[in-house]
């Protein structure tokens, strides 16, 4: 099984952490919660020479989906007639997050959001395989109704979006956010997790699940 490789895009004034993931022996990758500056994101594809074959998302906030319409756009038409990039995730419970993309984007001046629909929901049990690396998907509830994460236990690799931050936990002051859900889910699905398994963050530097465990101030108690 061939290297996974990783590098990370900081996209929009949220510096929202675009990640790019890719097959160190073909170069096939996927990119994950691209949230706006698509030509930034395709400049970094280009650069490091990848052919993307899907898209994943997380969550359904405008920073981290707002720029999946228009980079599967601008993919497709590098492709022949016929090729697809499927757009995956999260949970149907974001649906109305991700139909409300362009009024969001209009509210933060980000004109270029779009609406989408993905071609594939997903749900705890599902599973992304991504070249032989298997990233289990889990329901990480409170931040978005439908936040899901992606944790490939094998590699000690995850990408929890805005659930759990260096040092910090996902906002949950929206009307739909839920702070005891989201607390619930970090204690009973990721800090069970092995202490070396580091993971990409939505916003900020990453982190590993042992290093939060013993010093995320939100987490004690």
């Amino acid at each position: 099984m061939a290297e996974l490789k990783v590098a990370v895009v900081p996209v929009t004034a949220f510096q929202q952490n675009c990640t790019l993931l890719w097959d160190a022996e073909t170069s096939r990758a996927a990119v994950v919660d691209p949230g706006g500056d698509v030509p930034r994101i395709l400049a970094a594809i280009e650069e490091l020479g990848l052919t993307v074959e899907r898209i994943l998302l997380t969550h359904g906030h405008l920073d981290h989906a707002g720029g999946a319409a228009a980079l599967r756009e601008a993919l497709l038409a590098r492709l022949p007639e016929g090729g697809a990039i499927p757009v995956e995730g999260p949970d149907e419970r974001d649906r109305f997050l991700l139909v409300s993309l362009e009024a969001q984007g209009r509210g933060y001046g980000m004109a270029d959001a779009r609406s989408i629909r993905p071609d594939r929901w997903l749900t705890e049990g599902d599973a992304i395989d991504l070249w032989g690396h298997r990233f289990e998907v889990l329901h990480c509830p409170g931040h978005t109704p439908g936040h899901i994460v992606f944790i490939d236990a094998p590699d000690r690799f995850a990408l929890l979006g805005d659930v759990l931050f260096q040092g910090s936990i996902g906002r949950t002051d929206f009307p739909y956010g839920d702070h005891a859900a989201l607390i619930s889910a970090i204690q009973e699905k990721l800090l069970p997790l092995p202490d070396d398994l580091a993971f990409i963050c939505g916003h900020g530097p990453g982190s590993t699940i042992g290093a939060e465990r013993r010093s995320n101030p939100f987490l004690r108690g």
